[in-house]
């Protein structure tokens, strides 16, 4: 089989995984992800690595832009302090964390370490946004959730690109990355912005003359998440910063863009493709266990991995808890130390739910797989099949472990009996 077939019959699989899903009750991604891996170890099954370009250059820009397009933009400034603090402090705290956790206990040297914390280091919204859709939360934690992994995969990436250049290279200097990550994000902010101001003025002019129908719309909504993220990449700036940037600010004006009609046709199209592109992805995540393993070096035992797995997963998700509980209250305290105004502290229970959500996704897995074979002077990137081996397991550890739990959580804690009574009504 070539690889389109493989493709193709991936995705005939996945879909008729997330149908028992549905039926079983259990989130599309863990059932994906443990069917890929089922499926991947079968002697009869094909193999097929997932080209991490395929990630970033056609999955990431869609499901980021359809993302932030449907954001409520008034809760997301409402929580823009919290999701910061979610989205770039604890993607860096989780970086340090996991690296000095990777060279004390695993034994990857420290530039290694950082690369595998920077992979890490984002949890991936989509699997917990499908469990708490399941069983209902309040909004704020949806808000929280959905404003995060429209951020961390930034803040993680930039981390990861400074990490890997260091390794190769060589050479690191605080100073220098810290003004790389701000020209970066910085960047990626303002082509996002003006890649928005293009596309709106666009959707006006051909309004305004005319010239449009609804599938040459949606054609051009389509292609609009590409057309940000290739340019910002071209630019050595942050694809993902561009392409959410844009699709706050096209979301907030979508009702004088759009007609009515035209945005419910655009919804039923938009949600058809992030369903394909999401369980596609989840069941080829699964799928990658074969040769990851087959890249693995045989000095390492199975005994040791199973260590070492365990103890980068327990690492990534303790670390999530230490820093959102003082996250959440630390700076509630502080405000009324200097008599700010400031929210209520938010209920311990509902604090625990999203400190529970931090399930990684495909984008640690695209990173894993994008390390380079070599480094600048010829040699190998060292422990590289460790640092793939590790990423995999915290994957599959925490979609299974917090995947299934997360519902039970909510349930004895009460969550589900904060939210709010009526739901908001569907945003197109």
């Amino acid at each position: 089989m070539n690889e389109f077939e493989v493709v193709v019959l991936l995705l005939a699989v996945a879909i008729g995984l997330a149908m028992l899903a549905d039926f079983v009750k259990v989130p599309y991604p863990i059932l994906l992800v443990v069917g890929g891996l089922v499926l991947s170890l079968q002697p009869w099954a094909p193999h097929y690595t997932l080209p991490p370009e395929l990630v970033f250059l056609a999955f990431l820009p869609p499901l980021l832009y359809a993302a932030a397009y449907n954001t409520n933009w008034a809760r997301f400034r409402q929580q823009i302090r919290a999701i910061s603090l979610l989205a770039v402090g604890l993607v860096f705290f989780t970086t340090s964390a996991v690296a000095w956790a990777a060279h004390e206990f695993v034994g990857l040297g420290w530039g290694p370490a950082f690369v595998l914390g920077a992979i890490v280091s984002p949890p991936d919204a989509v699997a917990a946004l499908a469990i708490t859709r399941r069983v209902r939360v309040p909004a704020v934690v949806s808000t929280l959730l959905e404003g995060e992994s429209l951020v961390n995969d930034a803040s993680a990436l930039v981390a990861y690109r400074l990490a890997v250049a260091a390794v190769v290279t060589g050479v690191f200097s605080l100073a220098d990355a810290a003004t790389q990550f701000a020209v970066i994000s910085l960047g990626g902010v303002a082509v996002g912005v003006a890649g928005a101001l293009l596309v709106m003025g666009l959707h006006t002019w051909l309004n305004r003359k005319k010239l449009a129908d609804s599938k040459t719309t949606i054609a051009i909504t389509l292609l609009t998440p590409y057309a940000l993220y290739l340019p910002a990449e071209r630019l050595h700036v942050s694809g993902v910063l561009a392409v959410v940037t844009a699709g706050l600010i096209v979301g907030a004006n979508r009702r004088r863009l759009f007609p009515d009609g035209l945005r419910v046709e655009a919804r039923a199209v938009w949600e058809t493709v992030d369903f394909v592109l999401n369980v596609l992805v989840f069941i080829l995540i699964g799928f990658q266990l074969p040769a990851i393993l087959n890249g693995l070096s045989a000095d390492y035992s199975p005994t040791m991995l199973a260590l070492d797995a365990a103890v980068v997963s327990g690492v990534v998700i303790v670390t999530r808890l230490l820093w959102v509980y003082p996250g959440a209250y630390l700076p509630r305290v502080m405000d009324r130390v200097f008599g700010l105004n400031t929210d209520p502290f938010p209920p311990w229970q509902t604090v625990t739910v999203v400190a529970w959500t931090g399930m990684r996704g495909v984008v640690s897995l695209a990173g894993a797989l994008a390390l380079p074979t070599h480094l600048a002077d010829g040699s190998a990137f060292p422990q590289r099949d460790l640092i793939q081996f590790l990423t995999f397991w915290v994957i599959f550890a925490t979609l299974v472990v917090q995947g299934l739990t997360l519902p039970l959580v909510i349930r004895v804690l009460g969550v589900n009996k904060q939210a709010e009574p009526t739901s908001e009504p569907p945003r197109c």
